[in-house]
């Protein structure tokens, strides 16, 4: 049988060697004849007897190497086997149903001896044995045994090619017969990244955001001891989780924290927002402090980074709050509070210089509010353009869609021989005269997918943001100017304000004054809800520079059509819990979402109502007008409005809701006000 064996390949051109040989040592025998006869018989027989000895060794040499060859392959064979069958990872060989059909030592040593001929689902119950059978080539699962956790690959074997040629078992389906598994620890590899993960050191700020106005509120005797007190509480925190905490100012501090501290802080919302407000030693005013916190940072300087832009997160949207930033993930807690109404003006003084300087610097000025314009958003607009103008420069107002409450104050201002006919554009009329000289300053929202052109943000570096909202993840990246107080009013309130400080105080036209006076208006459901002294103060600077409330009043007047689907939705409101929910027709009316926003305005005057809800469908969007009451016995619907994907105020915020009913909607928002209650987030 041997001598029938054809051996092929490389060996057996390297085994003809010697017929090679001698083809090489007649053609030396022949030239030898050549040159000399005698010397060439000489080679001649050397030549022969070479001849006759290859052959002989060919002959009897053949079998044996052939069998060498075969006891190589054998023990070749057997030292695979060998090496696989004492392979530490343990290894297995599944067929087409699962069934386990060979294991190797450390497979039998893990799931015992018995386990083959077993499905695999039965000695894994987690494994998915069909998510395994439509993988192409290789499927990767996790599989928890004994309180080990076992990385396995599941790889299909192509058993096509060698089955073709196989004599002694047939296959019907060779293309899905066997699928190798191999499973690797990692337990131990697992354990020491957490470990690892939870021994980095988080960096954080905290800041005391109305430190001065606390401390002003307290009798002079007492305001040591109430730092005192606010000190010991935020180092005994903080020091409850093995925190190194500094403090580099009388209300900063800075500190490190252990990675594994950070779930415990968390799940308890920080509690130390409210053990701080809680301290009262006879300050008239409850103490309040943001928290910022970088997580999940490469370096210790990237934390840190992240922590100042927590910082100023939790500063932008209110205080009285703690925020984490992770990478792309920001996190919020607390924030329960009204924001206080500062006392001076000294920022909006600096605010106000800041922005004269920016417009004299630039050729000229574009000003763009939010989508769906509101009479805030225009007011606001309409003051930033005349500060322009009373600084001689261009100045171009950016409206898209003219909104029905917009449209009374946008007339006054149309076919007006007093305005320039391109003093309202369109974001694709603003964007084609647009340069890097323009100074684009932006009212009434801060974040960029809201504005009337996202576009426009992108046409030039200056950009200056004038906003009264709460910030939220999204933001207008590096503005040049970024003014957001969260207590305000209105933006007609934060602009009225920087009027009075740019040259000498501008010079507004009544009808100007109408409209940055309809907007404070509006915004404060006439003067009812988020007002303090500044509001006043800044109603009072536009009564005397001409607005008439009897005229804006008349602008505002709602038809028939509205005032029913108003008293419509107020009647077929729901209250359950203290909660007001109710949905407002939209058919025949030009902007239901501001009717919808009337609607929790009223239910918010109906007795032992303390937030209201109102849903309006336009299209395929639900649009949720959110109210609540201020003070205690409110709650912060900017923390439910966000829970589903909106914003807004403490009092005031909205959200948009796609393809659903407003049945819908209003069980989502039910169901997110429960769970937030039980977290103890609201």
């Amino acid at each position: 049988m041997n001598n029938d064996m054809e051996i092929k390949g490389r060996l057996k051109w390297y085994l003809r060697w010697p017929i090679i040989l001698n083809i090489i040592v007649a053609a030396m025998a022949i030239g030898v004849f050549v040159l000399d006869h005698q010397a060439g018989i000489l080679m001649g027989v050397f030549f022969l007897v070479h001849l006759i000895f290859s052959i002989v060794v060919s002959f009897y040499s053949k079998p044996a190497i052939t069998e060498e060859l075969i006891n190589f392959g054998l023990e070749y064979g057997q030292v695979q086997k060998k090496l696989l069958h004492d392979l530490e990872v343990p290894y297995g060989v599944l067929d087409a149903s699962g069934k386990l059909m060979w294991g190797n030592e450390a497979l039998s040593s893990l799931v015992g001896s018995l386990a083959v001929r077993k499905n695999i689902q039965a000695i894994f119950p987690a494994v998915d044995f069909e998510k395994i059978q439509e993988m192409k080539e290789k499927s990767y699962l996790e599989i928890v045994h004994e309180d080990r956790i076992y990385r396995t690959e599941f790889c299909r074997m192509h058993v096509e090619d060698f089955a073709e040629h196989n004599n002694l078992v047939g296959f019907d389906h060779p293309e899905n017969l066997l699928i190798a598994m191999f499973m690797f620890d990692e337990t131990d590899i697992r354990r020491y990244i957490r470990e690892n993960q939870e021994q980095k050191l988080v960096a954080g700020i905290i800041f005391i955001d109305n430190f001065e106005e606390a401390m002003s509120s307290t009798e002079e005797v007492r305001r040591s001891l109430l730092a005192a007190l606010i000190e010991r509480k935020i180092t005994k925190y903080m020091q409850s989780y093995d925190a190194i905490i500094t403090k580099v100012e009388k209300d900063r501090y800075i500190f490190v924290v252990n990675h594994k501290h950070m779930s415990a802080i968390q799940s308890r919302r920080f509690s130390i927002l409210d053990e701080v407000r809680e301290i009262n030693i006879g300050n008239e005013m409850s103490v309040t402090m943001c928290i910022g916190v970088g997580m999940n940072a490469i370096s210790y300087g990237q934390s840190f980074g992240w922590a100042q832009n927590a910082i100023d997160l939790a500063l932008g949207r209110g205080g009285d709050q703690a925020v984490v930033k992770a990478g792309d993930k920001i996190s919020y807690y607390g924030g329960k509070t009204k924001q206080v109404e500062k006392g001076t003006r000294v920022k909006a003084r600096v605010k106000a210089h800041a922005l004269k300087q920016i417009i004299l610097g630039k050729d000229q000025v574009v000003i763009m509010g939010h989508k769906v314009g509101d009479v805030d958003s225009f007011g606001s607009a309409i003051g930033v353009y005349r500060a322009a103008k009373a600084l001689n420069k261009p100045a171009h107002i950016v409206i898209n869609d003219i909104t029905t409450s917009v449209q009374p104050i946008l007339n006054t201002f149309k076919d007006n021989p007093e305005y320039e006919p391109d003093m309202f554009l369109k974001s694709s009329e603003a964007a084609a005269i647009m340069n890097m000289e323009t100074a684009l300053v932006v009212v009434d929202v801060n974040r960029p997918s809201y504005t009337e052109g996202p576009e426009l943000l992108n046409r030039t570096k200056t950009v200056v943001v004038l906003d009264h909202h709460r910030q939220s993840s999204e933001s207008i990246e590096s503005p040049v100017l970024s003014y957001i107080e969260p207590y305000a009013s209105s933006a007609c309130e934060m602009v009225a304000e920087i009027l009075q400080y740019i040259t000498d105080g501008v010079k507004l036209r009544p009808i100007e004054a109408d409209a940055m006076f309809a907007g404070l208006m509006i915004d404060t459901n006439n003067f009812a809800s988020k007002t303090g002294v500044r509001t006043f103060e800044a109603a009072a600077f536009l009564k005397k520079s001409g607005a008439d409330i009897t005229r804006v009043h008349l602008a505002f007047r709602d038809s028939m059509e509205i005032y029913r689907a108003r008293a419509e939705a107020v009647r077929h409101a729901e209250m359950e819990n203290d909660m007001a929910y109710a949905v407002c027709p939209a058919e025949g009316l030009e902007s239901p979402t501001i009717v919808g926003a009337q609607v929790a305005n009223e239910l918010l005057n109906i007795t032992g109502i303390k937030a209201s809800f109102v849903f309006t469908r336009i299209k395929d969007t639900i649009y949720v007008s959110a109210r609540s009451m201020e003070g205690v016995d409110g709650i912060n619907v900017q923390l439910v409005m966000e829970r589903i994907g909106g914003g807004g105020h403490s009092t005031i915020a909205g959200a948009q809701l796609l393809d659903m009913t407003e049945g819908d909607a209003e069980e989502l928002v039910k169901k997110t006000i429960t769970d937030m209650q039980k977290e103890g987030a609201i």
